[in-house]
């Protein structure tokens, strides 16, 4: 229910879902408003805005479609959880209902940047967490270890801690505290020291590690950048006769790009560390991200992503 296209958009590619990747999808939400098909709804009478405070809004309505599809996912009546709607409520409410893996400090938010001709870069934590500990961030370097390999089928994903320079000694305590700890060896994290900004879509890691403030600001300013080539781009291609004739050629060519540099493509970012598969989807999500938010979220059940970051974080 919550979500800039909600629930128009989220409805169509559950139902879309269910039908092309053959997933049985439980849609979670007040059904007077949308026409679920075939579809079965758990009715939720409130909806946690995507301007609310997340800790408000999850301590005060109840009956929200997000505590709902948590709890779903806790008594076992569904194996995942996606939502487009308000990140901190989605990550409370999972954390709040399906309650936290033991032996995690702090669940992270995973997200996948696309890097052109590659596997992408999972970037945690991505928004969950603004100020951390250093051991919380050799937790994030296992989980999302794990999660490469699971998702990407990458067997020893390289792992980068990103920091204003490559050398041990730059960065603030944080970064320096943690590359101690990461570099004196973790069992499962191949650590290949410190990366930078620039780096994030490249191969030069698989796996970027960071608190969760400088996390969400590298993704916004990836995004905004993306965002910004991506109109420029195709408003120098429409503004002429001659760049119109010229992108006939040009857009067959640059399709692939723009597929592999939609964040639609990928669905959303996985909450590492609650004890339950969770996919937060972008806020303006259209059907396409919900159709592979789904198809991940069916990916990571069935390769038990929860038991490999258990058993991660136990050793």
């Amino acid at each position: 229910m919550g979500g800039d296209k909600a629930p128009g958009e989220i409805v169509a590619g559950a139902r879309q879902a269910a039908d092309e990747l053959d997933v049985p999808v439980l849609l979670v939400g007040d059904p007077s408003v949308f026409e679920p098909g075939r579809l079965e709804v758990v009715a939720a009478s409130e909806v946690i805005g995507m301007d609310e405070d997340p800790a408000v809004g999850v301590r005060r309505k109840k009956d929200s479609s997000l505590l709902r599809a948590a709890e779903a996912v806790r008594d076992g009546r569904a194996s995942a959880m996606v939502s487009a709607g308000n990140t901190g409520a989605t990550m409370g409410s999972a954390l709040l209902r399906m309650g936290r893996l033991s032996g995690v400090s702090r669940p992270a938010i995973a997200t996948p940047i696309p890097v052109p001709g590659s596997t992408p870069t999972v970037l945690l934590d991505a928004g969950a967490n603004a100020d951390c500990q250093p051991a919380w961030l050799v937790q994030f370097a296992q989980m999302g270890s794990v999660f490469a390999t699971e998702r990407y089928g990458i067997a020893e994903p390289r792992v980068g801690l990103l920091s204003i320079g490559e050398e041990p000694t730059k960065g603030n305590a944080l970064v320096k505290e943690t590359h101690a700890l990461l570099a004196a060896g973790v069992p499962g994290v191949r650590f290949v020291g410190n990366v930078e900004g620039r780096d994030v879509m490249t191969d030069a890691a698989d796996v970027v590690v960071c608190d969760g403030f400088t996390g969400n600001v590298t993704l916004k300013a990836l995004e905004g950048s993306l965002t910004f080539m991506r109109d420029a781009v195709f408003g120098a291609m429409t503004s002429t006769d001659e760049a119109v004739k010229a992108s006939e050629v040009l857009i067959p060519l640059l399709l692939p790009l723009a597929t592999e540099l939609d964040p639609d493509t990928y669905g959303g970012a996985l909450l590492l560390g609650v004890d339950g598969v969770c996919i937060i989807s972008h806020g303006s999500s259209s059907a396409k991200a919900i159709v592979n938010a789904v198809g991940v979220a069916r990916d990571m059940v069935e390769q038990d992503l929860v038991g490999a970051l258990r058993e991660a974080v136990r050793r």
